[in-house]
C-alpha cells in the first residue's frame, strides 16, 4: 500500500507545472479518488490540495528568487492564469508577494517533498467487524463545530449540554436498530481532517428510514457496508487515537477503503480520563 502510495506522490510530483487529474493520481494508488484524499489528509496532517499548493509554490519560489524569466512566466507554468491569482497563492505560503520576494530576496517558506515509509507502529491490536446495514435515519440535533484532535472539544461539549429531556426522550423513542442507542455522527463538510476543519455534528439514535420526529433533524443515510470498532480506555483520548489509528494504520493494512458517509460514535461521555467503553462506525468499502 505505501508502495503506490508513494508511486502516486512521484506522479503528481511530476506534473505539478500542469492540472494534475487526481483521478488518475488515485488510480496509480489503486483506491477511489475520495479515499486516496480522505487517506492523504489523514496521514500527511493536512488536506491535498494544500499539499499540491504548497509544494507548486516551493518550486515557483525558487523561480522566483533566481530571476530569469517575468512572473507571469512563473504564474502561468505552475497554472495560474493572472498575476493576481499566482500572487495570492504566493502569499498564502510565503507570506510575501512574489514581486517584493524578488526586489528584496526574502526568505521563502519550503514544503519538502513528502513520501510514506514504514514505522513501527500498529503493535496494539485493534477488534473489529464488517457489518452490513440498510438504509436508516439519524435523528437527533445537529451542529457545526471544529476539529479536535486532543482533549475535550468544548463546541461539541456545548451542543450535548444544551439538548434538553425532552429532545432526548422524543429521541430514543425512535431507535431503530444497530447501533442502538443515543450516538453522535461526523458529516466532514471538507476533504480536510485538519485542526479545526468544522464537521456537521449530530447527536441522535439511529432510526428506521422515514422516521420523522417533531421538533428534531434528519440525516437520511443509505445502505451500505460498516467497519465496527470497539474500544475501552480513558475519555476522551483513547477515542481521538483511534479515529487516528484506523485511517493511519487500519486503512493501509486491509482491503477496504472509506466510503463518503457519517462516521458514528456510540459511547457513555464519563469524567475526563475516566475509562469508558465506545464502538465506532466507519463507513467503508472493498477496495481489493
Amino acid at each position: 500500500m505505501l508502495e503506490r502510495l508513494n508511486q502516486a506522490l512521484d506522479h503528481l510530483e511530476a506534473g505539478l507545472d500542469r492540472e494534475i487529474d487526481m483521478a488518475e493520481v488515485a488510480r496509480i494508488a489503486c483506491v477511489s479518488e475520495y479515499h486516496f484524499r480522505r487517506l492523504f489528509s489523514a496521514l500527511a496532517g493536512m488536506p491535498l490540495p494544500v499539499y499540491v499548493r504548497r509544494r507548486r509554490m516551493t518550486l515557483a519560489g525558487a523561480e522566483v528568487l533566481a530571476g530569469e524569466v517575468t512572473l507571469l512566466d512563473v504564474a502561468v507554468r505552475y497554472g495560474y492564469g493572472s498575476g493576481e491569482a499566482f500572487a495570492r497563492a504566493f502569499r498564502s505560503v510565503h507570506g510575501i508577494g512574489p514581486g517584493e520576494a524578488r526586489r528584496t530576496g526574502a526568505v521563502l517558506t519550503a514544503q519538502p517533498r513528502m513520501s510514506f515509509r514504514v514505522v513501527v507502529e500498529g503493535s496494539t491490536s485493534m477488534r473489529y467487524r464488517i457489518v452490513e446495514k440498510d438504509s436508516f435515519r439519524v435523528v437527533g440535533r445537529k451542529a457545526t463545530v471544529p476539529l479536535v484532535h486532543e482533549g475535550v472539544n468544548e463546541a461539541a461539549s456545548a451542543h450535548v449540554e444544551s439538548l434538553d429531556e425532552r429532545a432526548i426522550v422524543r429521541m430514543k423513542a425512535w431507535v431503530g436498530g444497530e447501533p442502538e442507542g443515543i450516538l453522535s455522527a461526523v458529516v466532514h463538510l471538507t476533504d480536510s481532517r485538519d485542526e479545526g476543519a468544522e464537521v456537521d455534528y449530530w447527536v441522535g439514535v439511529a432510526a428506521h428510514p422515514g422516521a420523522a420526529a417533531e421538533g428534531l433533524d434528519a440525516l437520511d443515510v443509505p445502505a451500505g457496508t460498516w467497519a465496527v470498532f470497539d474500544n475501552r480506555g480513558p475519555y476522551p483520548s483513547a477515542l481521538q487515537e483511534l479515529w487516528r489509528d484506523v485511517f493511519t494504520q487500519w486503512f493501509p493494512s486491509n482491503p477496504y477503503a472509506s466510503r463518503p458517509g457519517p462516521e458514528l460514535l456510540l459511547t457513555q461521555p464519563v469524567e475526563v480520563g475516566a475509562e469508558t467503553d465506545s464502538q465506532l462506525w466507519i463507513p467503508v468499502e472493498r477496495d481489493r
